[in-house]
């Protein structure tokens, strides 16, 4: 099925349903080595592959599913209000970026997905104290302690392929002694426990806020089917992480470096 989701048309196949083993033919040969090997390279068997697929191959989409995500007040200003230097790994189409180019006088951007780099690109001021940046969690190409806050947001999870206890490693690796390691919207707070990380969780009810009642129901049947008999129901545009059965981006975990 094909609609029309914020005055674009497109197709409202589910995000598991969305690509196939032809469509893996988008990631680089670096991609390759980091997604396909020892997985199931099936992104209709392997959800990870399916939403780097995503990245790559439908980014203005997942620019939009990102504007319905916006990140708790409560994280925003628990972040230091200025350091000399940032680092942002997974920056992705800038979701978070945006709040940091005025709390460093440096900001330097990781991101391996050209597309959303290009988007990124497109957002910040071309100014000489802001880098965008190919790469990847486990192989950073800074060098040690180039920055005092590094940091990421719903990028990192324990998987090597995005990131792990090696990209874990590389950004504590780039943080400058006395600085701080912070995961915002963390997928797997008890592995950072493991590593040294303390959580900090902010309270209040969190909506996704499409465009529109019809995009909500749109969106969902892409990224959340399982959400959309009673998106419907509803008819608002602001829907309830407990409705998508999604932890809402109001948390963080962070570790401070010796």
């Amino acid at each position: 099925m094909t609609t029309e989701v914020a005055g674009q048309s497109v197709t409202t196949v589910p995000l598991t349903q969305r690509y196939s083993t032809a469509d893996l033919g988008a990631f680089s040969a670096d991609e390759s080595g980091r997604f396909l090997e020892g997985v199931i390279a099936d992104p209709q068997r392997n959800p990870s592959l399916a939403w780097e697929l995503l990245y790559r191959l439908e980014p203005d989409l997942y620019e939009r599913l990102v504007a319905a995500e916006h990140i708790h007040a409560g994280v925003l200003e628990w972040l230091p209000r200025h350091v000399p230097r940032i680092i942002e790994v997974g920056a992705g189409t800038g979701r978070l970026t945006l709040e940091l180019v005025a709390r460093c006088d440096q900001l330097t951007a990781v991101e391996p997905a050209t597309p959303l780099r290009e988007r990124l690109q497109g957002k910040l001021p071309p100014t000489a104290n802001i880098r965008i940046l190919s790469g990847f969690f486990d192989a950073l190409p800074l060098p040690d302690q180039s920055a005092e806050l590094v940091i990421a947001c719903s990028a990192l999870t324990p998987e090597a392929a995005h990131g792990g206890d090696r990209g874990l490693a590389e950004m504590e690796r780039v943080s400058a002694a006395g600085g701080m390691v912070v995961i915002v919207w963390p997928n797997h707070p008890e592995w950072l426990a493991t590593h040294g990380y303390r959580y900090v969780s902010f309270p209040g009810p969190m909506t996704m806020d499409f465009a529109s009642p019809s995009e909500a129901v749109q969106m969902a049947e892409i990224f959340y089917p399982h959400a959309v008999a009673e998106i419907q129901a509803r008819g608002k545009r602001h829907v309830p992480y407990d409705i998508l059965g999604v932890n809402p981006p109001c948390d963080l975990a962070y570790k401070s470096i010796p």
